[in-house]
Parts: C-alpha cells; sequence; structure tokens
C-alpha cells in the first residue's frame, strides 16, 4: 500500500508541475495564435487521448515531461499560425511562458505556506541569552527595536541574521528605537564555535547515511563517501544522524574516530573536524501577533529572501560555488517525493521542485527553454534566423548533453539511495 501511495503521490505532482508548465506555453501560443497540433502530458505510449477544436490532447505513459507541438516550430512552415511565422516577441513570449508559470506557482506557494506559519519573530527584543548577556546587555534593553545594523535597515530576523554574519566579530552599530528615542549603540557579536566534519544527510529516514560531502573538508580527503552509513563515532553507537552533532561537538579529542558501514564493510576513520564560527549578538527576540496583516508581511519577505537565495543559487552553478554532487535528477526528486509527510510537505516540496523546473528550463542550454530563447535573441540581433541545419544540430547536441547529465545525476542518485 505505501509503494501505490508513494507512486501515486509522485504521479500527481510531476504530473501537475508539467500539467502547468505545457499550459503556459498552449495558452501564451492560443493567444498569439499559434496552432497547436498537440498538447501532451509525457513521453512514451499513448494512454489516452481526445481531439479538441483544433488540438489533440494526450496522456502518455511517462510522466518525466510533456511538450505543446506546434506548427512550424520543429520543420519552419510559410503557414499562416506557424511558430516560424510568428514574430520575435511573440515566440519569446511563448518560450517563456512555461518557466514562468512554473516560477510564479512556486513563489505563490511559498508565500502562502509562510503566510500560514503562526511563527513569526519581530526585531523587538525580549530578552538575553544568559551566557551572552554581558556584552550585549549593557547597551541593549528588553523592548529594544532594532530598526538599523551597520546601516542596513532591519525588517525581519533574516535581515538581523544576514548582518551579524556580515560582521566577522568585528563591532557593529546598531540602531534602535527605545519608547519615542532613536539611540545608536555599538555592541560586539558573540562568537561560538562548532565542529562539522563537512558531510550532510537528507531525506525523513533518520539513518546515518552520507548523501553529500564538502568539497576540500576533511571527511572528503580522508576517504569517506557519499552512500556510507556512519555506525560509530568515538566507540559510540549511532542510530539516528541526529546524534551525530552532538557525538562532535561534545568530544574533547582532536580527532573523530568514524566506524562506517560501506556496503558489507566496516572502515575505520580517524577525521580532524572543521571549526564553524557563528556569530550571535544573544539574544531572544517578542513573537509577533499572530493576525492577517503580521502573517502576510513576514510571508512577503520571507518570500523576497527565498526568492534572492534561488537567484543567488543559480549564480552559483555557473561560478562554481555549487557541484554537481548537490544536484538531483528524477530518482532523487522520486525520494523526496514519496518519503514526504503530510500535505504542507508535499505541497512544500512541489513549490521546490515547480521552482526548481522553471529555473532550470531558463538556463541557456539547447533543448531547454532557455536554449530555445538565446536563439531566438540570436535570431532578433541578427535579423534573421540561424540556418535550420544549424539550429537543429544545435538542439540535438544540447539534448544529447542533457541526457548524458540526467544520467550521471541519477547514477549520484542511485548512489545516495542505495
Amino acid at each position: 500500500m505505501s509503494f501505490i501511495i508513494g507512486a501515486l503521490k509522485v504521479i500527481f505532482l510531476l504530473g501537475f508541475l508539467i500539467f502547468i508548465h505545457e499550459g503556459g506555453h498552449f495558452l501564451i501560443a492560443k493567444a498569439c495564435k499559434i496552432f497547436v497540433k498537440e498538447f501532451s502530458i509525457g513521453f512514451g505510449p499513448k494512454l489516452y487521448s481526445w481531439n479538441g477544436k483544433e488540438t489533440k490532447y494526450s496522456i502518455r505513459l511517462i510522466p518525466l515531461g510533456g511538450y505543446v507541438s506546434m506548427l512550424g516550430e520543429e520543420e519552419r512552415s510559410e503557414e499562416e499560425g506557424s511558430f516560424s511565422q510568428a514574430s520575435i516577441g511573440r515566440r519569446i513570449a511563448i518560450v517563456l511562458a512555461g518557466p514562468i508559470v512554473n516560477i510564479i506557482f512556486g513563489l505563490v506557494v511559498y508565500f502562502i505556506l509562510m503566510s500560514i506559519s503562526n511563527v513569526n519573530l519581530t526585531t523587538i527584543i525580549k530578552d538575553f541569552v544568559p551566557e551572552y548577556s554581558n556584552i550585549v546587555s549593557k547597551e541593549l534593553q528588553k523592548g529594544d527595536k532594532i530598526i538599523e545594523l551597520n546601516g542596513k535597515k532591519i525588517k525581519t530576523k533574516t535581515d538581523l541574521d544576514r548582518e551579524i554574519a556580515k560582521s566577522s566579530g568585528n563591532d557593529i552599530l546598531i540602531k534602535v528605537k527605545r519608547g519615542e528615542n532613536i539611540l545608536e549603540k555599538t555592541v560586539k557579536p558573540n562568537v561560538i564555535e562548532t565542529k562539522s566534519l563537512g558531510i550532510y544527510f537528507s531525506g525523513s529516514s533518520s539513518i546515518p547515511k552520507i548523501r553529500y560531502i564538502e568539497d576540500g573538508t576533511s571527511a572528503k580527503l580522508t576517504g569517506l563517501q557519499i552512500g556510507d552509513i556512519i555506525t560509530k563515532i568515538n566507540n559510540t553507537e549511532i542510530k539516528e544522524y541526529t546524534e551525530i552533532f552532538d557525538a562532535i561537538n561534545s568530544s574533547n579529542e582532536n580527532k573523530i574516530k568514524l566506524e562506517v558501514k560501506r556496503n558489507i564493510e566496516t572502515l575505520n576513520f580517524e577525521i580532524e573536524p572543521n571549526i564553524n564560527k557563528t556569530y550571535v549578538l544573544g539574544i531572544y527576540l517578542e513573537i509577533a501577533e499572530n493576525n492577517f496583516i503580521n502573517n502576510n508581511y513576514y510571508a512577503f519577505w520571507n518570500t523576497l529572501y527565498f526568492a534572492q537565495d534561488l537567484v543567488n543559487n543559480i549564480k552559483g552553478i555557473f561560478m562554481g560555488g555549487i557541484s554537481i554532487d548537490q544536484m538531483t535528477g528524477p530518482i532523487g526528486i522520486t525520494e523526496m517525493v514519496v518519503e514526504t509527510n503530510g500535505i504542507y510537505d508535499f505541497v512544500y516540496l512541489m513549490c521546490m521542485i515547480s521552482l526548481s523546473l522553471g529555473i532550470t528550463n531558463l538556463l541557456p542550454i539547447p533543448a531547454l527553454d532557455g536554449g530555445r530563447l538565446l536563439l531566438l535573441i540570436i535570431e532578433g540581433f541578427r535579423r534573421k534566423p540561424l540556418n535550420e541545419k544549424i539550429e537543429l544540430q544545435i538542439q540535438m547536441i544540447g539534448f544529447t548533453l542533457l541526457i548524458l547529465l540526467s544520467i550521471f545525476i541519477s547514477y549520484k542518485d542511485l548512489i545516495r539511495i542505495l
């Protein structure tokens, strides 16, 4: 039964996201009076199809994609209503529609999920963390509202955390509202040092199986591998990955002893942990009143910060900040969907995948929407289309590279899962 439920979750999620993506292409194509031959959800053999007024609608066996087949899209046509005869602007709008629908859907759903969260923190100081209060409590008071930090407007706790992190432990100029007065205070953040091996775990399963290892860390250099299961730390048995953080940070030794299970082998490692520094003011913040205005206010800013992080992640792909080991393919996505617990988790993952689908499709890679967009922009500058054979070859090369990348990422996913 759990297998059937998992399969239904995967089919519904992927099918819905593909439907709205292709639906975006379809609706804009229709609005631009382009003749759409077929609107298909899925690839491979047909499961069901029916004919509309102009378009054939199909549901196919493999729910890992879909397509909108337009007249003059693959082979140029001189007929009225063909994609190739439409203006550059209209063709760009059609190509962009799919990814933009996925991105808008993801952000709207994220906003809704954030707005129904009942716990939002203000920037008003409620109390001081006892072990850190000797530094900040001399300058700040309970009830102070933090409005600026090093010249940066502070609207939410996220702003506060980001600016404190940027300080690297140096003095911070804080502007607070105390009653009717605006005061400026200088404080030095507290430094918290924690140990880390640079290994990460994920999924609803509590099994301490390594899913990702940071490049350049001692764990990577020592020989730990993705898929290793940690069974002991300093001779203490580990049953769940949540126990690992405490086990590492409670150790007074310079090196951590790890026992791991790799397939049928039991291996032992000694690893020198990395020291991570976190900077905090050592304050507790007041909880915002749970009402419509506050919930939507914090949901707006949380969604904006989330969108900014997405943009930074895209930059990381091209700048080398994100490695291929951090990417997830169809197999990894399937595992995450199956492991979701409850409607909230399922909808949250749906919005994450929708955003990933939209952003990925905007990348300037041939065979993706972003690649087609790039070719259209080039055509706009040249004021004439590329040679049809050259364009087809570019698309085929891009498609081949995309398939090879998908196979490689799927292989990595299998290693993480098995």
